[in-house]
């Protein structure tokens, strides 16, 4: 799916545009991507333009809601199919989203890229071939283009989360030139997909799954034998697992899954909030 290229909006920017206008401004400058850059807006009384483009003012938006143009008005980059999927605006500029109001990023302390950065870093990807499990909104896959990864490979098994990743500017486009077709997003589900990823192919693997009551079977023993099994010897991984309540859910989470690593053959410790492993 190609990618979104209008404006979004959320309802604080949109306040801003309003208010510019009734102050008599013929133009305001601002970004309506999300913080990836700032343009220009022209102010009409009946609407404003941005790149070339005329759009009428938006009233009644939601907060903690982004807004995109559909052609006809501004809607909520949302949907349901079974669960509410949304993106969510972040003090950061570069959303998370959520599923059923459940928050899938950590935004609280900084920027959920940010984040990701600091845990892409710790499987050293320049010049590797990297496997990134559950893809999401991309982060870890720009992290990697970012620090000159060869190519990653990235699977994303939700298609309401690769519809988030068109609207999102900061989620990575395999097509744009600026990924150089290092990036390759398939819509599968990693726990079959990974049966056809060759023994030894890649040199690191990012696994960030759902939290382990959603996706328990991400976190089993024979899915880790098969991460053992496509990564080479000394190549490591890193597994986010968050830092689960163990008072409220009477579960070390990191612990068992280090556990489980070891015996998949990886050597396994705690880092931030996941376990790094290196494969023996």
């Amino acid at each position: 799916m190609s990618h979104y290229s209008g404006p979004l909006l959320t309802r604080a920017i949109a306040e801003r545009l309003l208010s510019a206008r009734d102050a008599g401004q013929s133009e305001w400058r601002g970004s309506l991507d999300l913080g990836r850059s700032n343009k220009d807006a022209l102010l009409q009384a009946d609407g404003w333009q941005w790149n070339a483009q005329h759009y009428p003012y938006p009233h009644k938006l939601k907060d903690r809601t982004i807004y995109y143009w559909d052609g006809s008005d501004f809607a909520p980059v949302s949907r349901f199919s079974g669960s509410l999927i949304k993106l969510v605006p972040t003090e950061w500029g570069a959303p998370t989203f959520e599923i059923d109001g459940i928050k899938m990023l950590p935004t609280s302390k900084e920027s959920p890229v940010d984040d990701a950065r600091r845990k892409v870093a710790l499987v050293e990807p320049r010049g590797k071939t990297v496997l990134d499990t559950c893809g999401g909104l991309g982060y870890f896959a720009a992290c990697c283009l970012e620090a000159g990864v060869a190519r990653i490979r990235s699977f994303e098994k939700n298609p309401d989360v690769l519809w988030l990743r068109t609207l999102n500017p900061w989620s990575p486009d395999p097509d744009d030139s600026a990924s150089g077709g290092r990036l390759e997003l398939t819509h599968a589900d990693v726990l079959q997909a990974i049966g056809n990823v060759d023994n030894a192919s890649v040199d690191a693997v990012l696994h960030d799954p759902p939290r382990f009551g959603i996706a328990g079977d991400l976190y089993s023993q024979a899915f880790y034998d098969q991460l053992a099994r496509v990564l080479r010897r000394g190549g490591r991984l890193f597994h986010y697992t968050g830092s689960p309540n163990k008072l409220t859910s009477d579960r070390d989470v990191p612990r068992e899954v280090a556990k489980r690593l070891e015996k998949a053959g990886f050597k396994a410790q705690l880092a931030l909030d996941g376990v790094l492993a290196t494969r023996r």
